[in-house]
């Protein structure tokens, strides 16, 4: 297999398939393309009662690009993970390219979750989330929903469904439609913005609900 490089990675990425390992020692890479794709609108987050009201009380604060190899190693810090030493090595340099942006919570100071993933386009790809404190990573993606639509994102791919993400308003799709939407959003222009407070995400979105 030809070793990667952050422009194969992108060019992945804009046909619809996204790499995988199979531990995190694994030295091989794999190209996935799913039959069904998960995705998660931009304007059909679920925010439940219970998450409000922890957000409207949190003292946590969400950031964006603070620390984006804190949450790769995050993500990474379980038992089994599919983020091998490549595959981190190589988001770290779309970092650095501006093609990667990661959104952080903070609780005292102290990183307790997050999300990332690639950026093409007003296209979101998803890749992995982590949380160390109750509720983290559901308003790690409250607050990346909120700011994708206020940047104009299209499209927040989360590759597949889990209950998890089903009961934040994540839907599945054929390839075919997932397609289409990748390349309606891909070719569209979006801005990776800077999140509001969770107090304000759940203010906006219980507004619009």
């Amino acid at each position: 297999m030809t070793a990667l490089t952050p422009d194969i990675l992108l060019r992945g990425y804009g046909m619809g398939i996204f790499p995988m390992a199979e531990h995190r020692d694994d030295p091989e890479v794999f190209w996935v393309d799913p039959k069904k794709r998960g995705i998660l609108p931009v304007d059909g987050f679920h925010i439940s009662k219970s998450l409000a009201k922890h957000m409207r009380r949190t003292s946590m604060v969400a950031t964006i690009d603070h620390d984006f190899e804190g949450v790769v190693d995050g993500c990474a810090d379980r038992v089994d993970t599919w983020i091998s030493g490549e595959i981190r090595q190589l988001y770290l340099r779309l970092f650095e390219r501006g093609h990667a942006h990661s959104l952080e919570i903070w609780e005292d100071e102290m990183l307790v979750g997050g999300v990332y993933g690639v950026v093409l386009g007003a296209a979101f790809f998803g890749e992995s989330m982590f949380s160390r404190r109750t509720n983290a990573s559901k308003t790690a993606l409250a607050c990346l929903v909120e700011a994708l639509g206020r940047g104009n994102f299209k499209l927040f791919d989360t590759q597949f469904i889990t209950d998890h993400l089903a009961s934040l308003g994540a839907v599945e799709i054929s390839r075919a439609q997932y397609h289409q939407r990748l390349r309606d959003a891909q070719y569209s222009k979006a801005r990776f913005l800077q999140p509001v407070s969770p107090q304000d995400v759940v203010q906006r979105m219980t507004q619009t609900s």
